[in-house]
Order: structure tokens, then sequence, then C-alpha cells
């Protein structure tokens, strides 16, 4: 059973304007996801699911989806505010839906196999879905084993201003213990520094950092079900309160249900975090056909 590449492409770039997701940045038009696409196919990835907002279906059928045809079988579902447990309730006034682990419930009656789960607008690079494949397939017999890919931070930064990532902790086994939410990360003077409470600290380049690149088993929804229930009692009522997947899988590795592996990657991931970082975006993925990682056109 090869693992399925759950896609999260709900959201829209509050920094970069637009549905980003169907931003054509290879030299055919390409999009971000295309190179995840292709990337996952090549690692042995047997179906791609798209978590979208209902009302952009039509474009994302006809820009994204019509080229993978009899390349690869893909399913989409969707997500909005209004995809919660039965009997519970929230806040009329809310206006954006639940987060990252929200949107990942949306697979539930779809994904029935181990799968990884990305964001729609990151390139992660081919080196990353080679070894979360291969993870995936180990861990196919297996529940309660997942693995996050940890990027080195220094191989995440922007050129055009700071970052947030999550800061990731591990023990002797690789497990990831901790991750903690770390802000205006950037390099000055060749140190990489993040800030807190107007303090610069230090950190190494190869810290390892998520990106949201995740891979789990299939009972995982079943905890982002219950999980999700116990978010809607506490913070339903709130207007911008989102439920993300680092809190849940941090829960389940304190309570002992879980187990997550960080997974090493020398792959440099980049992103259009602000509009300025789309020239540099079209720039690299240019190279990196010129160098032949990808062929041209790629479907």
């Amino acid at each position: 059973m090869k693992p399925t590449l759950f896609v999260l492409a709900a959201g829209m770039g509050s920094r970069y304007g637009g549905l980003k997701q169907i931003d054509g940045l290879g030299p055919n038009g390409e999009t971000i996801m295309d190179y995840s696409v292709f990337d996952a196919l090549r690692a042995g990835f047997g179906k791609i699911v798209f978590v979208i907002r209902e009302d952009f279906a039509e474009d994302f059928k006809r820009v994204v989806l019509a080229k993978y045809e009899g390349k690869v079988p893909c399913e989409i579902c969707f997500q909005s505010i209004d995809r919660v447990p039965a009997g519970y309730t929230y806040t009329p006034e809310r206006k954006k839906p639940w987060g990252t682990n929200h949107a990942v419930l949306m697979g539930k009656d779809i994904i029935k196999e181990p799968f990884a789960v990305i964001n729609a607008d990151d390139f992660y690079g081919k080196e990353s879905f080679a070894v979360l494949a291969d993870f995936l397939n180990e861990v196919a017999d297996k529940q309660n084993t997942y693995a996050m890919v940890g990027y080195r931070v220094a191989n995440t930064l922007s050129e055009h201003g700071s970052v947030s990532r999550g800061v990731c902790e591990t023990n002797a086994e690789g497990h990831l213990t901790n991750v903690v939410e770390r802000t205006s990360i950037e390099r000055k003077d060749g140190q990489i520094y993040f800030t807190d409470n107007g303090v610069d600290y230090p950190i190494a380049d190869t810290t390892p950092v998520s990106m949201n690149m995740w891979g789990f088993t299939p009972e995982y929804f079943g905890y982002v079900e219950e999980a999700f229930k116990t978010f809607l009692q506490e913070h339903g009522q709130e207007l911008k309160s989102e439920f993300y997947i680092p809190t849940l899988v941090n829960d389940l590795i304190v309570a002992g249900k879980s187990t997550c592996k960080v997974l090493d990657t020398t792959a440099k991931w980049f992103g259009v975090t602000y509009a300025e970082d789309r020239q540099m975006v079209v720039d690299k993925i240019a190279a990196l056909h010129a160098a032949g990682v990808y062929p041209t056109p790629l479907f």
C-alpha cells in the first residue's frame, strides 16, 4: 500500500495576497504544488488528496488537477468553518476555518493508509519527500509512530525579512520532545538569531525547524476528531483561535500515546512569505530545471 500525499490548500496568503496556491512560478507556469506532486510521485506516493475551499473548486480543477489526469489518482475534500462535529457550536461572528489540524480532519473519510501532510504553497524539495516516503513505508503496519521533516533553519530563511519557525527539540532517539514557536528569525552578521522579548538569541544553522511536513498513520484522524471537540468546547466562541497540528502532536507525545521522529533533510525549503520573495522562488525553480533536477515541462 503506497502512502498518500495530503496537501493543505484551503488558505489564502494574507501577506502575499490572492490564491498563491495556483500562481504559476515554474518556467511553464507550474505551481509550487506541481513540484510537490512530482517529487511525491518519484518518491513512491500513490495518491494525492487536496483539501481546498469549495468556492475555488472550479479554478482548482481547471488549473491544477487537469494536468495530473492519467498520472496519479487525485481526490479533493473541502474545508469550511461549518465542518464541525454534530452538537458542537461556535460563534456566528467567526469568519475563517479552524487551522491546519481542522484541515487534516477533512480527509478522515478519504485517507485509509499512511499519509504525509504538507502546505500547498511551500517548496519542500525532493530529498524531503524521499525520506518521508521511506518512513511511511516502514510504519505501514504500525500505529502511533509519526514523523516530522526537520529542516535546518539556515535552509528556510527569507532574504526579505524575518520569519517565524517552530524550533524543534529532540531526545537521544531523534524523537520530537517539544516545538517552540520562535519569531523574528533572521541572519545578522553571519549568525542566525531569534528574538524573544526584544532580546536576540543565537541558534545554530543546523537547528531543526518544522515547516508543516508531517507523516501519520490513519488512526491519527481519531485523535484529531476527539481533540477538535475539546478545542471547540474551550475555544469555539473565539474569533481567531486555530487548531494546529503541532499542538496535538505535542499532547500525544506528552501523554505517551505516540512518538514523532524528526527526519533530517538537507533540502532547501522556500516559499513566498513576502511578495518580494516571488522572483527569488521563480529564479530558484528555474535553476533546478537548468540543473536537470526537474524536466521541462514538469508534466
